[in-house]
């Protein structure tokens, strides 16, 4: 019988996610022209999804964000995420929310190639999460929806103590905690490291 391999505690993937964009299609039709597909840049962790070459840019009042990354595929709506650092530049008073939960939040400008729009709802900062399938939760003993901490012992040893379970289908998930630019850098990752769970 074969056995899958337990999931190492002391050695769960932690990657920096920068500020990027999730575009619906009908965003992206207007953006890019009546039915557009993105360009593959880089193929991400989590199953099916991708960087592509595509970039928008965001404009809040007088404050612009160049050349910010959409991420592939589509969504049913249309999301932004940025950090603290780059809520505050822009000056908009993004919440610190789950990715998904975007209402209430407040609006953006998209500037396309060829055309722009103002999102009414959709920018967030996203928390810390721990992306892992039902399986290997179980079998660690970590419950959907959790709070757990994650412990880095690099050059900037951190802790930090808000990361989210978010437990799915074992073909839809790949296992990594992801953090923002602002966590990154704070512990000294410039893209990727790893780390120990607590719980």
């Amino acid at each position: 019988m074969f056995l899958e391999k337990m999931v190492d505690i002391n050695n769960i993937l932690i990657e920096v996610s920068n500020r990027h964009i999730h575009l619906s299609r009908y965003h992206l039709n207007f953006l890019f022209g009546e039915g557009y597909n993105l360009k593959v840049k880089k193929i991400l962790s989590q199953p099916g999804q991708y960087a592509a070459e595509e970039t928008l840019d965001l404009k809040y009042e007088d404050k612009i964000l160049s050349r910010v990354r959409i991420l592939g595929p589509t969504r049913e709506k249309t999301q932004v995420e940025i950090s603290y650092t780059e809520s505050r530049y822009l000056g908009v008073n993004a919440p610190y929310r789950l990715s998904g939960e975007i209402e209430g939040s407040p609006g953006i400008i998209l500037v396309g190639p060829k055309n722009s729009v103002k999102i009414e709802e959709g920018v967030i900062i996203a928390r810390p999460h721990l992306h892992i399938s039902y399986e290997d939760a179980k079998n660690i003993g970590l419950k959907n929806r959790q709070i757990i901490g994650v412990r880095v012992s690099n050059y900037r040893p951190r802790t930090f103590h808000d990361i989210v379970v978010r437990a799915g289908h074992k073909n839809k998930v790949g296992l990594a905690i992801h953090i923002d630019s602002d966590e990154g850098n704070s512990a000294g990752i410039l893209k990727s490291a790893y780390g120990k769970i607590l719980f």
